[in-house]
């Protein structure tokens, strides 16, 4: 099946789709500058070391909360003065979700990658909003799409004149609660544009805990190790130091100090999956 020749262009350093891993991770939300900090450095230090190419993750708003009672933000502005410092003090590229098109322009000010929530992907207005600001663009996969119809969420970001998008896999809702992913989608989507795979929302078990996100843990290795075998562009992931603690989507998180092992296992997968990406039968 061919692929998409369109790599997405983060940094001058970093581009999605030409050769080397993308990494994008972080927490799941901004909580501190401390907490961002911890997890940014550590996660770059190892990414340095395996060689992926790096791009801290963390939400500065979860405007899709399963209640309002949940932990959404700890405000924009201070979200984003956080995002800006983390970024200047590791030299590393940002990414951070926009939930309506009046974010776009004030967001691409402080990120390198503006990231389309899921539940979001066929909102034309924002998808617009988010390719005239000429910063990447990283579209999730709805849990309703398929994967062929993802295609025209591309087009509607290079309608724009920009062509620096991609497209995130998460899996498909699978009655209530429950997620599934269906591997080839990867290989479909991939034709359209370059593709990351998200490991930490593949295993959330969306509003699977009473009015909050559950999810498990426990089926990330596998699910990301086939992922990587599929010959994809790059990794999402969510960390923390303590999951347990973490103010959103903790049961999905990925243990800070597991993280050296698990993207060693990652990068061992991916290398086959690019030995292999040619195959056909």
């Amino acid at each position: 099946m061919k692929r998409s020749n369109i790599p997405m262009h983060i940094s001058e350093e970093t581009v999605l789709g030409e050769g080397k891993p993308v990494l994008f991770a972080g927490p799941c939300a901004v909580e501190s500058f401390d907490i961002c900090i911890e997890i940014g450095s550590k996660v770059k230090e190892i990414s340095d070391r395996l060689g992926f190419s790096y791009v801290f993750k963390a939400s500065f708003d979860k405007a899709n909360r399963t209640s309002s009672s949940s932990f959404r933000s700890i405000g924009m502005d201070k979200s984003l003065e956080v995002l800006q410092r983390v970024g200047k003090e590791l030299q590393i590229p940002l990414v951070t979700d926009i939930h309506e098109s009046y974010q776009a322009a004030e967001v691409a000010e402080v990120v390198d990658v503006l990231q389309i929530p899921a539940f979001l992907c066929r909102q034309t207005d924002l998808l617009l909003a988010a390719g005239q600001t000429g910063k990447a663009v990283k579209i999730k996969r709805g849990q309703f799409m398929a994967p062929e119809d993802m295609e025209y969420a591309v087009s509607k970001v290079r309608s724009t004149g920009n062509n620096n998008v991609c497209l995130t896999e998460r899996g498909f809702s699978l009655g209530y609660h429950n997620l599934v992913v269906d591997m080839r989608g990867l290989p479909i989507m991939r034709q359209f544009a370059p593709v990351v795979f998200d490991i930490t929302h593949s295993v959330q078990q969306p509003g699977g805990m009473a009015g909050s996100s559950g999810g498990q843990r426990e089926f990330a290795p596998f699910l990301a190790r086939a992922a990587a075998a599929t010959g994809i562009d790059g990794f999402f992931i969510e960390t923390h130091p303590e999951p347990s603690k973490a103010l959103s989507d903790g049961p999905n998180l990925i243990p800070l100090d597991k993280m050296d092992l698990f993207l060693t296992m990652l990068l061992e997968s991916w290398a086959l999956g690019q030995k292999y990406q040619n195959f056909e039968v």
